[in-house]
């Protein structure tokens, strides 16, 4: 156990311790008003209020934690803290923007002086969602180092393919992951110094914590340009293998203030919890640079492991305004019933990195009054499209266009297809790029060039955008199944699924079939109340419902019981590694 105490000026020291072209009716029944928001007036004001200016030199260290530094020792910023840590054990932290700016400086020291690396060079960073991983990403960004975030589930194939294809030259860690480091590091040559977070210490690591404690708080924040390389995300890897996806300065220390400013409706009176494991680009959206655009306080909990009763205890016990998780959670938190807990100061709830059932909106609602509001993005992008405040909400759909982006629907030649169609889900490129967009694939020319055709950048996405704006999901590209001549997407059949109390969750892929080509197939976590229940009566019952609630030519034709979906680390389901099963068996 590590036990955290503060010592001079808060330093931390520690001890040892959708295919007809319309939004399909069972997704488009339940419609409910939302609250005002705070930063703007609708959603039509959106587009008339954001109007960024990229500077030629930008840091977000400098720029914007420096900037609510020098607010709060004015005495003109809220007096809730810039970082509120807390973990099981009842132990917490809170850091005001002044603290938080102290120990980053001096990790910042430790980088440049002890480490050696210059601006560039690339840090990778694998550490759970302890204090020290927050100072990591702001020291990077004070000496212009290239950060490079890592999720402790990473396996040694994936640490030895990250670390060679980004030559980073210093590996920061903990105990956990130091004997895989090890066992990979000879490999990696341009890999020349490890540091270890651990109260033990170990050979040829340095001690991060030693290190910090004795560094000088005295830096100057490096003058990097708005182009430059600030961070590199390895994608989740739904299909085929993790690219390196870079961001510059700009594009997310910028691009993420759509986020945080409309999107969360983020003021620095605001305590924001985001859960997402700091190993996936939700933690940079969400955890870094959206709630600090805005001076709120990020609230975090260290919990090694989701679980159900952590989150809403912590909701109801601390002064948590904003709150966003995976869809995954909030599936897992319905079934907990959270209309036990009171969450006196929770006022906005939000939902991003796949879709949200709308069963699942409508059971949390029921259970604490609050909607939900979903958000679309990916690692490539800030917000791309979402539920704002003061929008219908239409379950089903994620909202629409963020104010940062032209996003239309086009089919394979990039032609703008007309509402209510199915097609890509697209980011106009040209004749203007946004700089909120990804600058490339690193070291993969070709994967960048296949991202854009025509004037639009494709996400992949397949979806349809109905006459009012909305944006309806309907699946991956590679997802949508196509059976007997029709085209459908693996999201409304779960959706469908999902309303069905034996459902807790599902995932629904093609399976070869001898004379349609391809069926649906869906695979069935089944809820505790089910999971004695005879299966081939159970299969026609799950049958049957799909048929009422949506086409019945897209009911699943087979249907597998699993204890579980394979996920990737963010939470997303691998329809792919399913699909690959299915057609691998044939």
């Amino acid at each position: 156990m590590r036990v955290f105490r503060f010592g001079s000026r808060g330093l931390l020291t520690k001890s040892s311790v959708l295919n007809s072209g319309r939004p399909p009716p069972c997704l488009s029944a339940v419609r409910t008003k939302t609250s005002s928001p705070k930063n703007f007036t609708d959603y039509s004001s959106l587009s008339l209020i954001y109007r960024p200016r990229v500077p030629a030199l930008f840091n977000f260290a400098r720029d914007l934690l420096d900037f609510w530094e020098e607010k709060e020792k004015a005495g003109k910023k809220s007096s809730q803290p810039a970082f509120w840590w807390v973990n099981d054990d009842n132990e917490e932290i809170r850091w005001s923007f002044e603290e938080l700016g102290f120990h980053s400086r001096k990790l910042a020291n430790v980088l440049t002086e002890e480490c050696g690396l210059v601006r560039g060079d690339r840090v990778f960073l694998v550490l759970p969602r302890v204090p020290e991983w927050w100072l990591v990403n702001i020291a990077c960004l004070r000496t212009g180092t290239v950060l490079i975030p890592g999720t402790s589930q990473l396996t040694a194939r994936d640490v030895l393919h990250r670390l060679q294809v980004s030559e980073a030259k210093c590996v920061i860690t903990d105990e956990s992951m130091a004997p895989l480091l090890e066992a990979v590091s000879p490999q990696c040559p341009a890999l020349t110094t490890k540091l270890l977070l651990s109260s033990k210490g170990r050979p040829g690591w340095g001690d991060l914590t030693a290190l910090i404690r004795s560094a000088s708080a005295d830096h100057v924040c490096v003058d990097t340009r708005s182009d430059e390389p600030m961070t590199i995300f390895f994608t989740s890897g739904t299909t085929g293998s993790p690219k390196m996806t870079q961001h510059s300065h700009c594009s997310y220390g910028l691009g993420l203030t759509v986020n945080g400013r409309y999107w969360l409706d983020l003021t620095d009176s605001d305590v924001f919890w985001n859960t997402s494991d700091t190993g996936w680009a939700k933690s940079a959206w969400s955890s870094v640079f959206a709630p600090w655009t805005q001076g709120a306080c990020v609230f975090v909990h260290h919990m090694p492991r989701f679980s159900t009763h952590t989150v809403l205890k912590t909701l109801s016990s601390f002064p948590i305004s904003t709150f966003c998780t995976a869809p995954t959670a909030y599936r897992m938190l319905v079934q907990e019933d959270p209309s036990r807990f009171q969450f006196q100061a929770l006022e906005h709830c939000l939902s991003a990195g796949e879709p949200i059932n709308p069963e699942v909106m409508s059971k949390w609602r029921e259970l604490t009054g609050l909607d939900i509001y979903e958000g679309y993005g990916q690692t490539e992008t800030v917000l791309i499209a979402g539920t704002f405040k003061g929008m219908e909400i239409r379950p089903g759909s994620f909202g629409k266009a963020s104010p940062a982006y032209d996003v239309q629907v086009v089919d394979e030649e990039g032609n703008i297809v007309p509402q209510g169609t199915e097609g890509n889900l697209a980011i106009r490129v040209k004749p203007h790029k946004p700089f909120s967009l990804f600058t490339q694939y690193t070291g993969e020319p070709e994967k960048t060039a296949e991202c854009y055709c025509g004037d639009f950048y494709l996400t992949g996405d397949r979806g349809v955008m109905d006459r009012d704006g909305y944006l309806w999901f309907v699946g991956r590209a590679d997802d949508v199944i196509l059976s007997a001549g029709y085209r459908i997407g693996p999201f409304e059949v779960e959706n469908a699924l999902i309303e069905h109390d034996a459902v807790a969750e599902s995932a629904v892929v093609s399976s070869p079939d001898p004379v349609r080509g391809e069926v649906v197939k869906a695979f069935v976590v089944l809820t505790p109340e089910y999971r004695s229940k005879e299966q081939s009566g159970l299969i026609r019952e799950l049958q049957t419902h799909v048929k009422k609630v949506t086409a019945p030519y897209k009911y699943p034709r087979k249907i597998e019981f699993v204890d579980q979906l394979p996920k990737t680390v963010s939470g997303k389901i691998r329809r792919v590694e399913l699909r690959k099963k299915e057609w691998e068996q044939s």
